[in-house]
């Protein structure tokens, strides 16, 4: 694959005023009909900022792998809350232009529209790439009611009181995750990839290889 470079800002408030000026350019549509690969994309880092960035490639049908790339490379910038995107962007985008072919679908672990200005790390990523990209997180970003036990139950996120996501049970009675819009994708298509990437765990295939990956990555590069 074949991407720009991402715009490094700085500091925190020319990092804040860019996700300003970028965030107009998502598009929410539905993911494509047919989908035939999806990727996960996950970091790891040390506490000295050195970071590994993963991406591992899924047939869509069969959840087995059909490509993997990895990246190293080095952070200064800061952990800070809604600013995710500038400490993983640049090593991230070296995996993904280590593919052969772009996926039909990227899956992030991170926030996409539920995020302060609205782009998180997958909308940021989505733009940068132009791919569908959905946002899956551990954690949510915003204020939800408790969706129903079953798997496929689901609650809106909201934050400053738009819907930016939803909460879905992937699990019978396990905690769910939090699915939102990166680009060119819709909550429900989101949500319906995402029960479909989790036959077994909580957590989507996609981002367990990648997780699994990008760890593994650290570990051998140190």
């Amino acid at each position: 694959m074949r991407l720009p470079a991402p715009e490094l800002p700085a500091d925190a408030d020319a990092a804040v005023a860019l996700q300003e000026r970028l965030r107009h350019r998502v598009a929410i549509t539905p993911l494509p009909a047919r989908i035939r690969t999806v990727a996960g994309l996950d970091s790891a880092y040390t506490e000295a900022g050195e970071v590994a960035a993963a991406v591992v490639v899924l047939d869509a049908a069969t959840l087995t792998p059909v490509a993997t790339a990895v990246a190293h490379g080095h952070t200064d910038f800061p952990y800070l809350p809604g600013l995710l995107a500038f400490r993983e962007l640049p090593t991230a985008l070296r995996a993904m232009e280590r593919l052969a072919a772009p996926p039909d679908v990227l899956l992030c672990d991170a926030h996409g529209l539920a995020h302060p200005r609205r782009f998180g790390l997958a909308c940021h990523l989505g733009v940068l790439t132009g791919l569908p990209t959905v946002g899956v997180a551990k954690n949510a970003w915003g204020e939800h009611a408790e969706p129903g036990r079953e798997r496929g139950a689901s609650a809106d996120v909201t934050v400053d009181g738009e819907v930016v996501g939803r909460a879905l049970r992937t699990r019978d009675g396990v905690k769910p995750v939090y699915v939102s819009v990166g680009h060119r994708a819709d909550p429900d298509s989101a949500c319906a990839l995402v029960l479909a990437l989790t036959p077994h765990f909580r957590l989507p295939e996609t981002t367990r290889a990648a997780d699994r990956l990008c760890r593994d990555a650290l570990r051998d590069g140190l």
